[in-house]
């Protein structure tokens, strides 16, 4: 291991207080970006007093200190508890409302209207509900819309026809908040109203029985950073709480779980990439234990389709299970997610993971051809603005809706700005999918356009959003979020930079290591992943593999000591190919650690994120 600070002393030697230089002297990295220190010189006090005080190793003492752990707080961080983590779920606006409402439908035996969206999170919120329902005797029926002949949230035709179908109770979970009118019809027809949602509110709401959002501009809950099934367990929480204190519980012989629901909250709060920070960090490190007891059908399936042989880590979740799931409602049926994690036939679970699993490899083909289109277009635009383009948009009608925010996510990697894909149709419109960078609100950008006349509707959250557009506006759209957007965008592409957690040789990287790592976890968004630096290390080998376009490499220190890993989905992108001509050099490697086990052994893995030359 090389000095954990590098560039933090001036000539003199002593400690600099203005922005660290350079790690390892790296300004312009393979991707064009200057490598950090994570840690400032109130970073590096926080590490020296964890290690001091608390008795922790020096990686532990750094990866805490980098987020903002001060010693008083490292063991209830180390050890995350929901009993001290989970608030009163009354703290949320209008949740003892929703509540009192789901305990009465569970008491009376209605039916019950379950509207989902057709993401991975819409799925476990609806799962999580319909279960529920169902144990508090209920009979819940979910709805999942079709992206392309209903679009997104609530319609007032399904509406209907959930209505004719005999519900008296509509729930819309992970979507409803902007949903004024067809909410509007549902109460026409007769319906009450709960709306279960996280996405970004406007100031004028759907008039319902009950709108939970810890979004909504008049919630002082602090808890916004949810995704929506972490929003729907509160309300499971204060429904069953109410059911309790009506006896219902007692007269059905028992109440549920709801600890064992904590798998899909956490599959979603990872999926959903929201930030993994409080009581998210909770729901995260239960969930996965949950999922390592393989007790439910659907999710035991559908890690084994994926490959999945050794115990459940966070990145999982979103790499291999959240995928599979969102391959339904992107390009096959929306309602195979929700199905998959409700059943507990195991032969019908082992069949709907199959299914989804072939649909994910023919959205993964589909992905790849659109993306390269993308990537054409989006060149085109930069050469012609001169590079100064503060967000992208491409749009095709060539491209299937559901793929649209995959592309999206493609280029904001690829350029390292906004974007947003179009699937243009067949009157002039288009639906479309934007991804954002750190520190650019694109979901508030969206809320303004459709305010100003811009778009027909859309919103989201501050990394990615979705929206609908009429014939004609997707060039006044473009011209508004670049406006709005430009000084967000220029700011986020100063402070850019790889920030490194320490320097690593492939001799220390061990599963030893490793597990010490896995103590500051889970990561994920807010969160991020450790990224340790390899100085000085000769790249061996570097050759492509699979048809995903990824690059195996191997790496070998000094000592002989040697490490491989893999640049996902880099084969064609500067990356892959920085890789390829580096072969036989000597480099730095940035990468994540990631443990591999096979055949009974284990050991680390990188997953690499960038390479320089030394200086």
């Amino acid at each position: 291991m090389v000095d954990l600070a590098p560039g933090m002393r001036d000539a003199g030697g002593t400690m600099s207080l203005t922005l660290p230089r350079a790690f390892l002297g790296v300004t312009r990295s393979a991707l064009g970006r200057p490598w950090r220190d994570r840690l400032d010189i109130a970073g590096l006090g926080r590490a020296e007093a964890l290690s001091r005080q608390e008795g922790l190793s020096d990686i532990l003492s750094r990866l805490l200190a980098a987020r903002d752990v001060e010693p008083a707080e490292a063991l209830r961080f180390l050890e995350p508890k929901l009993r001290d983590l989970l608030p009163d779920p009354v703290v949320l606006t209008d949740m003892a409302g929703a509540a009192a409402r789901l305990a009465r439908a569970g008491a009376m035996g209605e039916h019950v209207a379950i509207f989902g969206d057709y993401d991975v999170d819409g799925a476990c919120s609806s799962a999580l509900l319909a279960g529920f329902l169902h144990q508090a005797g209920a009979r819940p029926r979910i709805h999942i819309p079709d992206r392309l002949i209903e679009g997104y949230g609530p319609n007032s035709e399904a509406i209907r026809m959930l209505a004719g179908e005999g519900a008296t109770l509509l729930v819309t979970v992970d979507c409803g908040t902007t949903s004024e009118e067809p909410l509007a019809e549902a109460r026409r027809l007769g319906l009450d109203v709960v709306v279960l949602d996280h996405h970004q509110a406007p100031e004028r709401l759907p008039q319902v029985e009950a709108l939970v959002n810890p979004n909504r501009q008049d919630d002082l809950s602090g808890l916004g950073h949810l995704c929506a099934a972490g929003v729907v367990f509160l309300a499971l929480v204060a429904t069953s709480r109410e059911l309790r204190r009506q006896g219902v519980w007692a007269r059905a012989g028992g109440e549920p779980d709801l600890l064992a629901a904590l798998d899909l909250v956490a599959l979603a709060t990872v999926a959903d990439v929201v930030p993994l920070r409080g009581l998210n960090r909770a729901f995260v490190r239960q969930g996965i234990a949950m999922m390592r007891a393989r007790t439910r059908p659907g999710l035991t399936a559908l890690m084994d389709v994926a490959g999945l042989d050794g115990p459940v880590q966070p990145w999982h979740l979103g790499f291999l299970l959240g995928p599979r799931i969102n391959a339904g409602g992107r390009i096959g049926d929306a309602a195979l997610g929700a199905r998959l994690l409700l059943t507990p036939d195991e032969v019908e679970a082992r069949t709907i993971a199959a299914e989804l699993n072939r649909l994910n490899q023919e959205r993964q083909e589909i992905e790849r051809l659109a993306v390269l289109e993308a990537v054409s277009q989006a060149e085109h635009e930069m050469e012609r603005a001169g590079n100064d383009l503060p967000v992208l948009l491409a749009a095709s009608a060539d491209w299937h809706p559901g793929i649209v925010g995959l592309v999206a996510a493609r280029l904001k990697e690829r350029f390292r700005r906004p974007a947003f894909a179009l699937a243009l149709n067949g009157e002039g419109g288009a639906t479309g999918s934007g991804r954002s960078v750190a520190g650019v609100d694109l979901g508030r950008a969206v809320r303004a356009a459709v305010e100003a006349g811009m778009a027909v509707k859309g919103g989201g959250h501050a990394m990615a959003a979705g929206v609908t557009l009429g014939p004609g506006q997707a060039n006044d759209f473009h011209a508004f979020l670049n406006t709005r957007l430009a000084r967000e965008v220029a700011g986020a592409s100063e402070a850019e930079a790889l920030l490194v957690d320490s320097a690593l040789s492939a001799g220390g990287a061990s599963p030893r290591l490793l597990a010490e790592v896995e103590k500051a976890g889970p990561f994920g968004a807010g969160s991020p992943e450790p990224v340790f630096v390899f100085p000085a290390h000769r790249l061996t080998d570097a050759v492509p593999i699979g048809s995903g376009g990824h690059v195996r490499v191997k790496l070998r220190s000094g000592d002989g000591a040697s490490i491989g890993g893999v640049a996902f989905r880099a084969a064609q992108e500067p990356l892959g190919q920085a890789l390829l001509a580096a072969r036989g050099e000597t480099v730095h490697l940035a990468a994540t650690l990631t443990l591999n086990r096979w055949g009974g052994n284990e050991r680390a893995e990188l997953r690499i994120l960038d390479l320089a030359r030394p200086v």
